[in-house]
């Protein structure tokens, strides 16, 4: 995602950043996957591409925003900051891209039950992360210098604010907020440094994989049956295909996307 406003900037810079949970969901909402034993199951194998130029890194002058020291120790050497929110390997496989497979109502145990997330030299690590319906997302701040984790709701283009949360307390304060709405794409950023910014996809079943730098992902144990499968970026959308799976077999499928 490119530079948000800064208008976005809390006025309560002085809160520091190093623990936060975050439950994603409705207040009440139930899972409705269910685990069961998986005997000779499917899988879904391919890669991710990305084809054409790679959009330009969107620039940040540090001297406009604090820490510009510390935070400077990963700039241009031209008092920058670069924020690339697309990257491609040296073969033009798609990195941060989540996979899914979608309408599984039953299959291998779903074990993601927290994400965890790190501020790590002024950026978020993971820049892509994957989250559950009211679990816990873990912040903490590895970093000398203070943060304030902003959440927004996404839907399609449109950025719909979920939760301004003010800082937490140095000394490892954690909260919990709950969503609301079935919106499933997060944009996270810091107030105090808007270059540090990072997404999220809420996913519904323990089918999916995050690309790494070469494209490649690979989801097993899958029941037999037909199934839509999205590839989500954070930034160049979201692509469906439709995709039989046969028992104890390998079905494949390759996702390409273009620079907007």
């Amino acid at each position: 995602m490119k530079q948000l406003s800064d208008s976005l900037v809390p006025i309560l810079r002085s809160l520091l950043l190093v623990t936060l949970s975050v439950g994603i969901g409705a207040a009440g909402q139930v899972d409705a996957y269910e685990s069961m034993t998986i005997v000779n199951g499917g899988s879904v194998k391919g890669t991710v591409q990305f084809t054409g130029p790679l959009p330009e890194p969107t620039p940040f002058k540090l001297h406009r925003y604090p820490d510009q020291k510390y935070c400077g120790a990963l700039s241009d050497g031209s008092g920058y900051r670069m924020l690339r929110d697309v990257l491609v390997g040296s073969q033009g496989g798609l990195k941060d891209v989540i996979v899914t497979v979608e309408g599984v109502q039953k299959g291998k145990p779903f074990k993601l039950e927290e994400t965890k997330l790190e501020t790590n030299m002024c950026q978020f690590v993971p820049f892509v992360s994957v989250m559950r319906n009211e679990h816990p997302m873990v912040v903490k701040n590895l970093d000398s210098v203070a943060h304030d984790l902003q959440v927004y709701e996404r839907e399609r283009e449109h950025i719909f604010i979920m939760f301004h949360r003010p800082a937490l307390t140095k000394a490892g304060t954690q909260d919990v907020i709950r969503f609301t709405g079935d919106r499933r794409g997060v944009v996270m950023q810091c107030g105090m440094h808007p270059y540090m910014q990072g997404h999220g996809l809420a996913v519904e079943n323990p089918y999916y994989a995050v690309t790494e730098s070469e494209g490649i992902f690979d989801i097993g144990d899958l029941p037999a049956g037909t199934y839509r499968i999205k590839a989500w970026h954070p930034t160049l959308g979201e692509q469906e295909q439709e995709l039989t799976v046969a028992a104890g077999e390998s079905s494949s499928v390759e996702f390409t996307f273009k620079a907007r």
